[in-house]
């Protein structure tokens, strides 16, 4: 991608991503910040395969992901491409120490899931997945506290960066019809607007 496409989506998105964390209350990372644009532009969709995690690890990120935000009337975090997203941004944009922190909440999940269960985290009730979830959430363990939010980090902004949801979901019209500057005043019931 031409880098000055990549910094011109990288600003406007920027901005965008700031005040989405703000509204939804958490603070989002450098390396998400940087790599968002990016991530969402080079998509693949539904022919994706896992470039950076393994299947596995897709697999208990997408599961999550999906819980944090479930299908209902709008599409769902796997409905949108959250886990493409994530494996774009384990690739190219965490450090190092993300990077090490992600995977091995991603694995952890996955032995959670064979110690209280016997199955992969992927393959279990909704109910069994949000058990573990709410586990991992109240952990004192610094590391998966990490991970965690780094989960719900990348869920949101995967889930409300995306495409898909920024034009069926969110519908967002900054001006309500169509702005006319000059008008006669007769066309507007002979009514002008003032602030006084």
């Amino acid at each position: 991608m031409n880098t000055d496409i990549e910094k011109s989506l990288g600003m406007n998105r920027r901005d965008a991503i700031k005040r989405a964390g703000l509204a939804l209350g958490a603070a989002i990372s450098a390396s998400t910040l940087s790599g968002v644009a990016f991530a969402q532009a080079n998509r693949k969709g539904a022919d994706w395969k896992p470039v950076n995690l393994n299947r596995r690890q897709a697999d208990v990120a997408g599961a999550i992901a999906e819980r944090i935000l479930p299908k209902t009337d709008t599409p769902g975090a796997l409905d949108v491409g959250v886990p493409e997203f994530m494996d774009i941004m384990y690739g190219g944009y965490m450090s190092k120490e993300e990077k090490s922190t992600f995977g091995k909440g991603l694995n952890d999940m996955n032995k959670r899931a064979r110690k209280a269960h016997k199955k992969h985290f992927a393959e279990l009730s909704p109910a069994q997945q949000d058990g573990l979830i709410k586990e991992l959430a109240a952990d004192k363990d610094e590391d998966t506290r990490a991970f965690y939010r780094k989960m719900r980090e990348l869920t949101l902004v995967g889930y409300f960066t995306s495409k898909e949801v920024g034009m069926n979901v969110l519908n967002y019209d900054p001006i309500p019809g169509m702005y006319k500057s000059c008008i006669p005043l007769s066309e507007v019931d002979n009514t002008s607007w003032s602030y006084s």
